[in-house]
């Protein structure tokens, strides 16, 4: 018990302290601009690249791992939308939103260094992977539904390719395919260059989580909707009990992996939910009180999964 609470009350500790300076200092929501490009196009994807890329290209071929838990994500993102839409009674443009928030868990701020630390190096093949297929399919998905419902008529074709290229330029999808991309050439990054990848790696997660802390205590907060414990206990609750079904039917495979899948399936709502919701005007209150529940409530749910890892409570075959 004490050595869990030694390996998540740090990472929710640096959380809180973002959270504290936001309230009390006051700054501008602009100064976070440059932190968030810092995390999304230099420290994030040089995490993910050299993970990949020090990673045998045989471990990455693993379809059945990426059916499990992607399938597992899609699952969360469906029974959040049918929550959302019975219980606020939203409409579909405004549930496609609320469903973000059920299937897309903090994965790319908390997921790496919470499962690198409790589970060991070989978690990060498996973070690498659900981040890039996850994402592949959350932001495949989350723009169609966003066109659909949107009232107007598009052309097909522009709106697909509008849809892939937005997938192939995201930073950190870029960066693990390229790490992929390094590994299965069998390519020698150079020492300079991997050294100053390892510096920005290692920043990656004090910052995304000083910067989850004080985005949250900025986000504007007028209430709890009907929708939200709903959307919210999906995600916390349901998202990795799927996971763990999928993987145990579709299994087996490593513990680590395993493991690891479970762990990420369990973190709260991510950041990106409020500022997608804000890129598209719709659910905007509503996805700011889903993040800042589910970070504060992840607090309990995600120490608890971590508890029942290490002790070896949740049993793979």
């Amino acid at each position: 018990m004490i050595d869990v609470l030694n390996l998540a009350l740090p990472y929710f500790g640096l959380i809180f302290i973002g959270f504290v300076c936001g309230k009390r200092k006051g700054l501008p929501e602009s100064g976070l601009a440059w932190m968030n490009f810092f995390l999304l196009y230099i420290s994030l994807p040089a995490l993910f690249f050299r993970v990949l890329a020090k990673t045998p290209f045989e471990e990455l071929n693993n379809p059945p791992f990426i059916v499990a838990t992607t399938l597992g994500t899609a699952t969360a993102f469906a029974l959040a939308l049918i929550t959302a839409r019975l219980t606020g009674k939203l409409s579909w443009r405004e549930s496609s939103m609320a469903a973000l928030a059920g299937g897309y868990g903090n994965i790319g701020y908390m997921g790496p260094g919470l499962a690198l630390s409790l589970l060991g190096a070989k978690a990060a093949v498996p973070v690498a992977l659900i981040f890039c297929f996850d994402n592949v399919f959350l932001f495949s998905i989350v723009p169609l539904l966003m066109v659909v419902t949107d009232g107007q008529r598009r052309a097909l074709l522009p709106t697909v390719g509008h849809i892939v290229k937005h997938i192939l330029l995201h930073p950190l999808i870029a960066a693990s395919y390229c790490g992929a991309l390094v590994a299965a050439l069998h390519l020698q990054t150079p020492a300079a260059i991997d050294s100053m990848l390892q510096f920005l790696q290692s920043a990656a997660a004090p910052v995304a989580l000083f910067v989850l802390g004080v985005t949250v205590a900025l986000r504007p907060f007028t209430g709890i909707p009907w929708e939200v414990p709903g959307v919210i206990s999906v995600k916390l609750l349901l998202h990795p009990l799927i996971a763990f079904g999928l993987l145990t039917l579709l299994g087996p495979f490593p513990p680590q992996w395993s493991a690891t899948a479970v762990l990420l399936a369990s973190l709260p709502p991510a950041l990106n939910v409020f500022l997608i919701a804000r890129q598209y005007n719709t659910w905007i209150e509503s996805a700011s009180a889903a993040v800042l529940l589910g970070t504060f409530l992840s607090v309990v749910t995600v120490t608890l999964a971590m508890l029942l890892i290490q002790n070896g409570a949740i049993a793979f075959p």
